[in-house]
């Protein structure tokens, strides 16, 4: 029926907009549809004039395409709209779980410090905005009087600036005379001088990605979990954003299929809940949690001494009444 077609479509264009580099045969899975019609659902959003990237065997969907700008205009709060609601619900109950996450939408989505001086703000946009320019056109910029913390300096720094993280309040870079991808933040630009000096070195450009753990990294690892409901409930209460990563597996348990930055976030969920999640994959992940686990068994049991046989770390940890992994795939 065509509610379930459009319920497919939609979902798909979430899936492809979060751009977590979701493979074809990902995608597929996701949706339990064909090739074929994965094929067809990108195609009608091309007709329908999203602007489809493909890197790889990875689809995913433009933020620029013009339905996602008309969808933020009428749904973005503006600036000074983000100031009074901040204020108003600085005023509200403190102890109100609603308020202590709407606060916190507002922060993650807002730099709040630079809205609220009028001067700083405008001087944001006009960064922001020359920096867009500077993407779209695929030219060089100079980053005028750069603070950075890092190496104590203010200078100028001529970049190819190529994507914006963190809600516009950061860009990534190509610096020209390091040779090197960097994140400026855009509160601590000066100003932001297009030039009409065409890229160089786009092949060098290198996406950054944040997980749902809040890892960054130009690369990504693949992760496959299966959760019991207190694994389960856990995730998406602590990270909301893993809900888009979760399928049902019947019998009160979860996929959870995602790539991360790296393995300490979601080795720490892991670690913590080693009686309710079985590690399918991938294989670096599996040895990862493997010698974490076999190293807690002897922060705990102590090394053997010496001469001594060491017996399994695995019967070690169950005498001791350590939680050991139901099963580690390729272990």
């Amino acid at each position: 029926m065509r509610h379930n077609q459009l319920e497919r479509e939609l979902e798909l264009m979430l899936l492809m907009t979060e751009n977590r580099s979701y493979t074809v045969q990902q995608l597929c899975e996701r949706l339990d549809i064909s090739r074929r019609n994965l094929y067809y659902y990108i195609d009608f959003f091309r007709q329908a004039g999203f602007k489809v990237e493909k890197r790889g065997t990875a689809y995913s969907l433009d933020k620029a395409s013009p339905f996602f700008a008309k969808l933020f205009k009428t749904l973005h709060f503006t600036e000074d709209e983000a100031i009074t609601l901040r204020r108003l619900l600085d005023r509200a109950d403190g102890n109100s779980l609603q308020v202590r996450h709407l606060r916190q939408k507002l922060d993650r989505l807002y730099d709040l410090d630079i809205l609220d001086d009028v001067e700083l703000r405008e001087q944001a946009g006009r960064n922001v905005s020359t920096l867009y320019d500077a993407i779209k056109l695929k030219n060089k910029a100079v980053l005028h009087r750069y603070s950075s913390p890092h190496s104590d300096t203010v200078a100028s720094r001529v970049v190819e600036p190529f994507m914006f993280l963190d809600g516009n309040n950061e860009v990534r870079c190509y610096e020209i005379s390091s040779g090197m991808n960097k994140t400026f933040k855009v509160a601590r630009m000066e100003s932001v001088e297009m030039l009409h000096d065409p890229w160089e070195h786009e092949a060098a450009h290198k996406r950054m990605f944040t997980d749902i753990f809040m890892f960054s990294s130009e690369e990504q690892l693949p992760v496959e979990l299966r959760l019991d409901r207190l694994a389960y409930n856990i995730l998406t209460e602590e990270y909301p954003r893993s809900a888009a990563h979760i399928a049902p597996d019947g019998g009160q348990r979860w996929l959870l299929r995602l790539d991360v930055c790296s393995y300490v976030g979601v080795g720490r969920f892991v670690l913590g809940l080693l009686g309710n999640v079985e590690v399918l994959g991938g294989e670096g992940f599996a040895s990862y949690i493997k010698a974490k686990v076999e190293a807690m068994g002897k922060a705990v049991l102590g090394a053997p001494a010496a001469g001594q046989k060491p017996t399994s770390s695995g019967k070690e940890a169950r005498q001791a009444g350590l939680a050991v992994p139901k099963r580690i795939k390729n272990e």
